[in-house]
C-alpha cells in the first residue's frame, strides 16, 4: 500500500509571495468596504427620490404639481413635474408655456 505524499514547507520566497497575497486581498476588501460606505453616507439624495426640487420664491406651481427637475435660462425657468408637464415660466414668475409630455409607445 502506498502513503500518501507527506507536506512539506514552502520555500521562504513563496511563503513570502502568499502573505502579500493574503495582505492584498485583506486591502482590497477593506476598500471595497470603504468605497460603499462613502457611498452610502455622503449621497443620501441620490438613494432617495422623495425630496422636492428647490424653485426660486416668485415661481408658482399649479395645484397638484409636484416637482422633479428644474433647468434656468437666461430669461426663463423650466420645471418638469411628476404629472409628465414640463412648465416654462418667465423670470417674474409668469406661465410662459406648458408642454406636454407624451407616453414613450
Amino acid at each position: 500500500m502506498e502513503q500518501a505524499p507527506t507536506e512539506t514547507a514552502l520555500p521562504p520566497s513563496l511563503r513570502l509571495l502568499k502573505g502579500l497575497v493574503i495582505l492584498l486581498t485583506l486591502t482590497m476588501i477593506g476598500a471595497v468596504i470603504t468605497v460603499v460606505a462613502l457611498l452610502v453616507t455622503r449621497m443620501p439624495s441620490a438613494i432617495s427620490t422623495a425630496t422636492a426640487v428647490p424653485l426660486p420664491a416668485q415661481i408658482t406651481l399649479p395645484d397638484g404639481s409636484k416637482p422633479t427637475a428644474f433647468t434656468q435660462g437666461g430669461t426663463w425657468y423650466a420645471v418638469v413635474t411628476s404629472d409628465d408637464h414640463i412648465l416654462i415660466f418667465n423670470t417674474d414668475g409668469s406661465l410662459r408655456q406648458d408642454i406636454a409630455v407624451a407616453p414613450a409607445p
